[in-house]
């Protein structure tokens, strides 16, 4: 038999990235917290935790966490057909992982009516499009929004649609750096702005161009100061239409070179096993995605 306050002091080191955080969540001492790990560990033979920072989940780690976040879900089904179970806990608490565009553009609408109809609240953790599934995969997360469609193991995947990104700068930038005449190969020299090391989208942007090789650019891990940046005349970059669809009408950043959009498609992973609230999250998602995100499905050409 699983012991659960093991379990949830594993869970609670993993999203609270540490042993302090851990125990004050959990109402108690680290030396507690650290003793529960330890107890776990020498029933199951094995680490469960890598003792780094923040501490990491082991491969048999990762399994306790998946199945610790399962429970929960199931737990809460169960309270709602039993109400004498009910112990007047706090409204349950959904981590996601998700990119930061969505989160800054169409997620909160998305997702609002779900959770003031079913009292929950939500921990989001943004990651890159294209590595958001780590975080599942590690047992953090309930769910994710990724670029990535292949669902892990006892995991579903729904298409949910594409975003649409175009490559966008200032006109002052592009004066400077993009004159009139200016071949394509001018993009490699002129500064470009990338959200992270993770993001692809303006190589993916330079390859439909033809051009590869290296190029100059600022990090800016921000879907707001990536705007910023555009229309303060620093770089190009690839932006998401619906976060600056104002910008474009007014010609505050417009295209450049006119090339291709980058369509990215964005899949919903959930636990198959998440119980009725994941089921009618994925439900309200698919009711509602539609009036934000493209239905063909995979990058445009």
């Amino acid at each position: 038999m699983f012991d659960y306050k093991l379990l949830n002091a594993l869970a609670a080191v993993v999203e609270q990235a540490g042993f302090d955080r851990a125990a004050r969540a959990l109402g108690l001492s680290q030396s507690a917290v650290s003793q529960r790990i330890k107890l776990l560990e020498a029933r199951l033979g094995q680490p469960v935790l890598l003792r780094a920072t923040p501490p990491q989940p082991t491969e048999v780690g990762r399994r306790l966490l998946n199945h610790v976040q399962q429970v929960r879900l199931l737990e809460r089904d169960l309270q709602g057909q039993v109400p004498e179970l009910d112990e007047g806990r706090l409204p349950e608490r959904l981590r996601i992982a998700l990119n930061a565009d969505s989160l800054s553009t169409w997620w909160a609408q998305a997702v609002a009516p779900f959770c003031t109809a079913n009292a929950v609240v939500l921990d989001h953790l943004v990651e890159d499009q294209d590595v958001g599934l780590k975080r599942m995969r590690a047992g953090e997360v309930a769910a994710c929004v990724c670029a990535v469609e292949r669902p892990l193991a006892g995991a579903r995947s729904l298409f949910l649609g594409a975003m649409r990104y175009r490559a966008l700068a200032s006109p002052a930038f592009v004066a400077r750096h993009l004159a009139p005449g200016a071949s394509a190969q001018a993009l490699l020299r002129a500064p470009a702005i990338v959200f992270g090391p993770d993001d692809q989208l303006q190589h993916r942007f330079l390859a439909s161009l033809g051009l590869n090789g290296a190029f100059s650019h600022h990090l800016c891990p921000s879907s707001e100061g990536f705007v910023r940046l555009l229309q303060s005349d620093l770089g190009w970059g690839l932006v998401p239409e619906l976060q600056v669809e104002a910008e474009l009408a007014s010609g505050a950043l417009v295209n450049v070179f006119q090339g291709p959009p980058i369509d990215v498609p964005l899949y919903w992973h959930h636990w198959r096993n998440g119980g009725d609230l994941l089921a009618e999250l994925t439900r309200q998602l698919t009711r509602s995605v539609g009036r934000w995100l493209i239905a063909a499905q995979g990058p445009s050409s």
